[in-house]
């Protein structure tokens, strides 16, 4: 069974592997010599006392290969539930040859824990090799970003779990729908969808968040201006600002922050209502976004500063954030998440395959 197994899978285990092997050598070229200018970067700016602009320059230069790489990683689990889940049954129904199998020597649940275990682990080895290249090419980067979370679903462990159940959910589409393109569609879309939803929804409760109290700084403290799109899908799912006060994220390296909101010594909210009220001249005027980022004279710059600090006797800016030291932990428990919900999944495969007619 495991050889048969092999010569319906071998294809497209060629093509894993030559797309890793592609993978490393990119990796084995190019890895070398940016961990060594990262190296002399931080050697020169250490110098001078401030490295933040050095590794911002650092970074947009590597920036291309770095979104290409991740993006791999980030591909690779989906790619694996569409094109190596999906058609594992439904292939087997639309060419008729699963009542052939199922009449010879092997039962219906050797046949299938056998290609469930085989080509499920083949994926989840080939995405933990994809995730340890990228990792260690990447480390330089990371070094320099300082943002662990932001490429959390690219590095180390929780790629394998996110493997995992994409397989887990192609097969379990492919045998209820029994047609293998309609069961790839709804595999990309249902997995795209737990992803999102676990990201921005599980993930963030998995542990409770740390909160971090600060005064208000009037010269870093803006109006209404633009937010990540990583904040503001964090306040959609987490609670956000809720006035145009806005003050500037501080700088947590490595930490995972869900919103920067302005709150009262209750945990109340500032509204626009309030700071309307306490700053009319303000609200009526307007005032620039973060000061220093567009042109604005000194006049509404002093008023804007004042307003702040007039808030700021009775509001100060809270951060809801993750810290840098629960990053692993975090690794873990995804894993474990998505690694049980795939195990599930084939559970119920199992349990189908043995008790109904599917052919």
């Amino acid at each position: 069974m495991i050889r048969l197994t092999w010569r319906q899978f071998r294809t497209s285990a060629w093509v894993a592997l030559g797309a890793l092997v592609l993978v490393a050598i990119a990796a084995a070229i190019t890895g070398p010599h940016l961990a060594h200018v990262h190296a002399a970067t931080m050697t020169a700016c250490r110098r001078t006392g401030d490295c933040t602009e050095a590794m911002a320059a650092y970074l947009r230069a590597n920036d291309g290969l770095r979104n290409a790489l991740g993006t791999v990683v980030t591909l690779v689990p989906a790619l694996i539930g569409t094109f190596w889940g999906a058609p594992l049954i439904a292939r087997e129904i639309e060419s008729g040859t699963l009542p052939l199998a199922w009449t010879q020597s092997v039962t219906r649940t050797r046949w299938l824990v056998v290609k469930l275990a085989t080509v499920g682990l083949a994926g989840a080895l080939a995405t933990g090799l994809f995730s340890l290249i990228v990792t260690w090419w990447a480390r330089p980067l990371d070094r320099a970003g300082a943002a662990a979370y932001a490429t959390f679903s690219q590095r180390d462990l929780a790629p394998v779990g996110y493997a995992l159940l994409a397989f887990a959910i192609g097969v379990t589409a492919g045998m209820l729908i029994r047609r293998t393109v309609p069961a790839m569609a709804v595999t990309l879309f249902v997995f795209l969808a737990v992803r999102v939803g676990t990201t921005y929804g599980l993930r963030p409760r998995l542990i409770g968040p740390a909160h971090h109290a600060l005064a208000l700084d009037p010269a870093s403290t803006g109006f209404g201006s633009a937010v990540s799109p990583g904040i503001l899908l964090n306040s959609l799912f987490n609670g956000g600002p809720s006035s145009a006060l806005d003050p500037a994220t501080p700088d947590m390296p490595n930490a995972w922050i869900y919103s920067v909101r302005v709150v009262d010594g209750s945990g109340h909210d500032l509204t626009n209502r309030v700071l309307d009220a306490t700053c009319p001249s303000v609200a009526d005027g307007g005032a620039p976004a973060v000061p220093g980022h567009i042109q604005a004279s000194q006049a509404v710059q002093d008023q804007s500063q004042a307003c702040v600090a007039k808030i700021g006797t009775t509001y100060h800016e809270l951060v809801t954030f993750q810290p840098a030291g629960r990053y692993w932990t975090f690794q873990w428990l995804e894993f474990a998440v998505y690694g049980a919900a795939a195990l599930l999944l084939g559970a119920f495969c199992l349990w189908w395959v043995r008790r109904r007619r599917i052919a």
